[in-house]
């Protein structure tokens, strides 16, 4: 990983380019982020720097958190990540990282917390088809019907039955941003991203780019 940064995940809509194609993006409001903590080979067994983003009120926060800031000479904050670089030395302690870390045409790896929809069914969690909504088919229309089998006598692992259903973390692989605009920190990527209107996501440059 050469680049990361922390955003919060506005709105999805859709831009036109050069050609007039349409292309969905999702839009994010990415950084300033301020480095809250430089990690080093010879101190902690690996380089990393922590991120820190969207200011806090000091009386949200537990002492520890306070005294971690106080420490780094920076104003209290809400989110804290960490990203192992494969360079640190161009970061330090109370510098600011922007979106201008990406330029348009980057791909990046995108990760948040899907939306949360509670305990469900099989059918809206998995997919499963229901039964003919006929007489002498209910009243299991959308139940799972026959699960184990006769000789173990169990049901196996990792069958798919009703039960939690997002509240997860989920990475996008290879996104592009199609557009960045530094005067208002904001990336547009194409495509969908995992979590609600102003989730917490955490971009950084794709592996496999």
């Amino acid at each position: 990983m050469k680049k990361g940064i922390i955003g919060k995940k506005l709105a999805m809509t859709q831009i036109f380019d050069e050609k007039g194609n349409v292309i969905p993006v999702t839009l994010i409001e990415a950084g300033p982020c301020v480095v809250a903590q430089k990690k080093t080979v010879e101190n902690d067994g690996y380089a990393a720097i922590q991120l820190a983003y969207e200011d806090a009120k000091e009386k949200h926060l537990t002492k520890a958190e306070l005294g971690h800031f106080k420490k780094a000479g920076i104003t209290p904050k809400k989110h804290l990540k960490e990203f192992r670089l494969e360079d640190c030395s161009a970061y330090e302690v109370g510098s600011v990282v922007t979106v201008e870390t990406f330029a348009a045409g980057d791909k990046v790896d995108i990760t948040g917390i899907t939306k949360g929809r509670g305990y469900t069914g099989c059918v809206k969690r998995w997919g499963h088809h229901i039964l003919r909504m006929t007489h002498g088919t209910g009243p299991i229309h959308r139940q799972p019907g026959s699960m184990g089998v006769i000789d173990p006598a169990r049901i196996f692992k990792n069958k798919k039955m009703p039960g939690q259903y997002g509240n997860e973390q989920v990475t996008i692989l290879n996104l592009v941003a199609v557009k960045i605009d530094a005067e208002k920190n904001l990336i547009a990527v194409k495509g969908a991203v995992p979590g609600a209107k102003g989730g917490i996501v955490f971009i950084r440059d794709s592996v496999k780019a």
